[in-house]
Order: structure tokens, then C-alpha cells, then sequence
């Protein structure tokens, strides 16, 4: 089932959006997801591809979306869960505008620039308020940049496996803190991990805390890590051991799920 939207997908408050059961693919060439103001929603086992601008719902202002593949603006508590995600207009998750309880798990993420925005933008500090989970997931191949790109808030990145980016894999600018904990990193040509954006000066960025705990480095890849102990770089981490991620990832993204079968 393939599904082209003339106008974006709003999802409600309390809704989930399951594409079990079937194969169903959003986008090609038409809007796609917008989660704006809600809170309670999942998306689940859907192929998000090809997602372009479009007409905004009759609800909103403005000409155009923007053809992310999920835009989650000022929402919380959003579960963004086993699906595959590629080649969108703009971003393929972009959280903004203060969301917050937001996870993003056992998705793929495919032949895309910037996958994952998290932060409006280096202005907008009420992301502070910002509490993201990024967990499961396989990024690559032909992934390039932002995953994610962070500002302001606190940042789990979990047992995720990474292969091949074409100018690096985490990033942020405005402070961000980002828990980097049993990861699977797979270097190409680009080896850092990392990236401050906007080339904060050294004894800025210094500051800020990003932590690598328990990542596996491969090819050359290395993580520069920054900052001091704090409350959120002290929790307990569940994070398992990254040499479990491959066989966890294997399988990540939309569900291949027959009829009469357990998915």
C-alpha cells in the first residue's frame, strides 16, 4: 500500500499510527507526517520515503511543510518506532520547539544529507526543555550528516549501530548534552564521530558535556568527548553492550510481517 498525501499527515493527541500487517509506504512524492502540539502519539512499522513540501493542513498557516518525514513540533511524549525512513526534501525526524519525551527506536535511516534535527535553533532556549531518546536504530548506509544534530537539551544516544557517514554522525551546537552510550561506530573516509557546529571556539565547547561510555570504534572512528560530571552524565545507564548491537539492529525498520504470522 503505498500512500501520497496531497496535504501533511496531522496526527492527534492519543493516536497511533500502525502500519503492521501490511507494507505501507508513505510519501513518494507526497507530505508526509506532522505531530504539532500533541502529546500520546506512536508511529509504527511504516516506510517514510520520499516525503516533499506540500500544502499545510487546513489548520495551519503557511504555504508549504517543509517535506520532512516526521516533523514533531512542540509536542511530547511521541514514539517514533520501527520504521524506515529515506531520502526526504528535508529532514527524515525533525524535533523542535520545545518537544520533549520524545524516542526514536529501531528505526532505519537510509540515503539521506541531515537525518535527525534536535533544536529549533541556537535562539530558541526553550529546548532546554528537551529530553530525547535516540535508541536501537541503524543509520547507513548513504547517511551523511545529523544523527542527530542537537541543541540545549539532554540527548540519550543507545545502542545504535552507525556505518560510513559522509561528515560526521553526532553533532550539536548551543550546549546540548549527549549521552553516547553503547554504540557501534564503523568509520569511511570521515573518522570523528563528532561535530560542534558553527566552530565554537575550544574553550567553549569544552564545556559542553558529551559522553562516550561503552562505544565500539572501528576503521579509526573516535568520539571527541567533552565537559564534567553532571546529574544527567551520572544516571545509571541500561544501555547494553555494544558488541550486542549488530544482531539487535539487524533487523531495524519497517517489519516484513505476512498474514496469519506473528509480527
Amino acid at each position: 500500500m503505498t500512500i501520497r498525501p496531497k496535504r501533511e499527515l496531522v496526527v492527534s493527541s492519543h493516536k497511533t499510527v500502525d502500519g503492521r500487517g501490511a507494507s505501507v509506504v508513505v510519501g513518494e512524492g507526497g507530505a508526509c507526517f506532522t505531530v504539532r502540539n500533541r502529546s500520546n502519539v506512536i508511529i509504527h512499522g511504516i516506510t517514510i520515503r520520499g516525503c516533499r513540501p506540500a500544502p499545510k493542513s487546513s489548520a495551519r498557516t503557511g504555504h508549504l511543510s517543509d517535506g520532512d518525514g516526521v516533523s514533531i513540533f512542540g509536542a511530547r511524549d511521541v514514539w517514533v518506532d520501527r520504521c524506515t525512513l529515506e531520502d526526504c526534501a528535508d529532514g527524515l525526524v525533525d524535533v523542535i520547539a520545545a518537544s520533549t519525551g520524545v524516542t526514536v527506536s529501531n528505526c532505519l535511516l537510509t540515503n539521506h544529507n541531515k537525518a535527525m534535527l534536535l533544536g529549533h535553533n541556537d535562539g530558541y532556549e526553550d529546548d532546554r526543555a528537551m529530553r530525547v531518546t535516540v535508541a536501537f536504530n541503524r543509520f547507513g548506509p548513504g547517511l551523511v550528516q545529523r544523527m542527530p544534530r542537537c541543541r540545549f537539551g539532554v540527548f540519550h544516544v543507545v545502542n545504535n549501530d552507525y556505518v560510513n557517514w559522509g561528515k560526521y554522525a553526532i553533532g550539536g551546537s548551543a550546549s546540548p548534552t549527549i549521552l553516547s552510550r553503547g554504540n557501534r561506530f564503523c568509520a569511511g573516509k570521515k573518522k570523528e564521530v563528532t561535530k560542534r557546529d558553527g566552530d565554537p571556539p575550544k574553550s567553549e565547547w569544552q564545556k559542553w558535556n558529551w559522553i562516550s561510555d561503552g562505544d565500539l570504534m572501528f576503521n579509526g572512528a573516535f568520539f571527541t568527548a567533552s565537559g564534567g560530571p553532571g546529574a544527567e552524565v551520572k544516571a545509571p545507564s541500561f544501555a547494553k553492550p555494544a558488541s550486542f548491537v549488530a544482531p539487535m539492529t539487524a533487523s531495524a525498520g519497517a517489519l516484513s510481517c505476512s498474514k496469519g504470522s506473528l509480527c
